[in-house]
């Protein structure tokens, strides 16, 4: 099995940081790309940045400049760096990764169970 754990959310003042850190856990080949997702009450999921497995990323257009994503290899970990938080950041964020779980096989995707971004104003 594989998993991904996020840990890293809370409330937090309009302006403040967060950083959120996702582990992905279990019988693992490799991972190709990563990413966060966000879904606010009522809303859809949406995209909220991206990186490959060689550390190009990629942001949506109300994140950029603000947050910043990375990963660690070694340690199976994508990160979200987020500064200068908006009340309109408040969402749950998702982890997501592309992961081959053997050196024979498919990769898939998978999710991680979310943590709440609050952001009062």
């Amino acid at each position: 099995q594989v998993q991904l754990v996020e840990s890293g959310g809370g409330l937090v003042q309009a302006g403040g940081s967060l950083r959120l850190s996702c582990a992905a856990s279990g019988t693992i080949f490799s991972i190709n790309d990563m990413a966060w997702y966000r879904q606010a009450p009522g809303k859809q999921r949406d995209l909220v940045a991206t990186i490959t497995s060689v550390g190009s990323t990629n942001y949506a257009s109300s994140v950029k400049g603000r947050f910043t994503i990375s990963r660690d290899s070694a340690k199976k970990t994508v990160y979200l760096q987020m500064n200068s938080l908006k009340p309109e950041d408040t969402a749950v964020y998702y982890c997501h990764a592309i992961i081959r779980r053997f050196a024979i096989g498919a990769d898939w995707p998978y999710w991680g169970q979310g943590t709440q971004v609050t952001v009062s104003s």
